[in-house]
């Protein structure tokens, strides 16, 4: 578990470079900022690792 995730989000799936969590929507905000730097600082590359984020109820209305 990362440290600063909220204790009820979690990652239900990862397809190739897309991960999928279950966050309550109180938490959403602060998972999606946390996720997004996570991601974006996991490797040391010459290009920026830029990550798109998206919100919603279901995988359709987040993206």
């Amino acid at each position: 578990r990362q440290a600063g995730l909220g204790q009820a989000a979690r990652m239900l799936i990862q397809v190739h470079d897309e991960l999928v969590f279950e966050v309550p929507v109180a938490e959403a905000e602060a998972t999606r900022i946390l996720v997004k730097r996570v991601m974006e600082e996991a490797a040391s590359l010459d290009v920026p690792l830029v990550v798109d984020t998206g919100l919603g109820r279901s995988w359709d209305e987040a993206h």
